[in-house]
């Protein structure tokens, strides 16, 4: 007998007050049958009209957008872009919520991760509940930082306009300018240029010079179009069948400044975002590990080696630090970088893969920044087996974290200090530098 297929509740709408937030951009409501939604365009508190946007009956959960408010927060503000709210652009989160109140949100995500998947409460990890903004981006209500030094944007197949996508979707909002790209990105033109045959294009301006960049990704048999912008640019393009970045025009890397260093950054490698990022995480992860000189540390996922620049010129010449990065391109990039360096080595490979042929047994610091999906169990207990005085773990997703914190534990290390930034205003994503010890010190 074939199973019946469960009716879809997209399009249905219910009245609802509005719950906690949750990690991911979103607030939790229940439905009055008790079936959970998770709301976005909404502020905890609210009372709404959410429109079913995924999910059918005897879903675990529905997702929903609030399209209707009833009663309204305090800390509501009007969108200050036109292309937010439902049905439109999904690259904010928060465009309807005060500045404060978006850190204050995203406080309570952290907190409730880490309580939920570590255990801990923001005294036990030594953080005060407070989410710092960057220099410069405390603007008032209504006013948007323009920050996004990346941003790629989806060409629309129709009309070959770039525009942003929209939420979980497919779909291509054309948009004329977004307002949280960096004025390095805005100044290029890109909205204003007919894009056909392409699928995405990405800008990226450096802050550490004045280079900038387009990478082109083409639809199957699509020929390349002339780029001409509002200012000059490299082009590099995504090639069909590798799937690399290949040079086209112009230099294939950007310059990126950060802690008094210049690195070279190729093929669109990554990168902080947000202008003022890098330095603030070398700050805050240099503040916490307070290297002396003569250590040894380990720099994991290391990218184009920004941690392993820092720390190599705060132990000095008898110190010593190993990078291990994935990408080639990035190491080729750090090992440039670092050239300078004599006791820098950098390796490349998946980090639970070399770091356990490199044979080292032991490292007085070690500092970490995995991609999303966290170090994992694994990864942590090798680490944990290193006795490293402190740990820096620089996190970009907060459950990530919680649970790789709780790995640590279970190898003898606690959180001695833990701070939060708000590197990607009026969205969800939130950074965060934790700085670990072994449990037994100082007790």
């Amino acid at each position: 007998m074939q199973a019946q297929e469960k009716k879809s509740l997209v399009g249905e709408e219910y009245e609802v007050e509005i719950g906690p937030v949750a990690h991911g951009g979103h607030c939790i409501a229940r439905t009055d049958e008790g079936q959970v939604l998770f709301v976005r365009h909404t502020l905890p508190g609210e009372r709404v009209v959410a429109r079913v946007t995924e999910g059918e009956e005897g879903a675990r959960f529905l997702r929903a957008d609030a399209v209707e408010i009833l009663d309204a927060s305090k800390d509501r503000v009007e969108a200050p872009c036109p292309f937010a709210g439902p049905g439109r652009c999904g690259g904010c989160d928060w465009q309807h919520a005060k500045p404060g109140a978006q850190r204050r949100l995203k406080g309570e995500v952290v907190a409730e991760q880490l309580q939920r998947l570590a255990g801990l409460t923001p005294e036990e990890a030594g953080w005060d509940g407070t989410v710092m903004p960057a220099e410069g981006d405390k603007v008032p209500a209504g006013q948007v930082p323009s920050w996004r030094t990346r941003v790629q944007y989806a060409v629309d197949p129709g009309t070959g306009q770039a525009g942003l996508r929209k939420h979980r979707s497919h779909e291509v909002q054309v948009i004329d300018h977004c307002m949280i790209a960096a004025e390095g990105v805005s100044e290029l033109g890109v909205e204003r240029r007919d894009w056909s045959g392409m699928e995405s294009v990405e800008a990226i301006a450096a802050t550490g010079s004045q280079d900038r960049q387009v990478i082109l990704t083409p639809r199957e048999g699509a020929r390349l179009p002339i780029v001409e912008l509002d200012r000059p640019v490299s082009v590099m393009r995504v090639g069909e069948k590798d799937g690399g970045v290949h040079r086209v025009h112009g230099r294939p890397f950007v310059r990126e400044r950060a802690d008094g260093r210049t690195y070279r950054v190729g093929s669109g490698g990554f990168w902080q975002v947000h202008p003022k990022a890098a330095d603030t995480l070398v700050t805050a992860v240099m503040q916490g590990l307070l290297p002396r000189k003569g250590e040894t540390a380990l720099d994991l996922y290391c990218g184009v080696g920004l941690f392993a620049g820092a720390l190599a010129d705060r132990l000095g010449d008898e110190g010593a630090v190993l990078g291990i990065e994935s990408g080639k391109r990035a190491v080729e990039d750090a090992r440039h970088n670092l050239d300078g360096f004599d006791r820098v080595r950098i390796e490349q490979g998946k980090v639970e893969a070399v770091l356990p042929r490199t044979g080292i047994t032991e490292v007085d610091l070690i500092v970490l920044d995995p991609p999303r999906a966290g170090a994992g169990r694994r990864t942590v207990s090798h680490l944990a087996s290193l006795g490293a005085r402190r740990v820096a773990y620089v996190a970009c997703d907060p459950a990530a974290l919680a649970r790789d914190i709780a790995y640590f534990r279970e190898g003898g290390y606690r959180v001695r200090t833990l701070r939060v930034f708000d590197l990607f205003p009026m969205t969800h994503h939130v950074e965060c530098v934790a700085i670990l010890e072994p449990a037994g010190k100082g007790l």
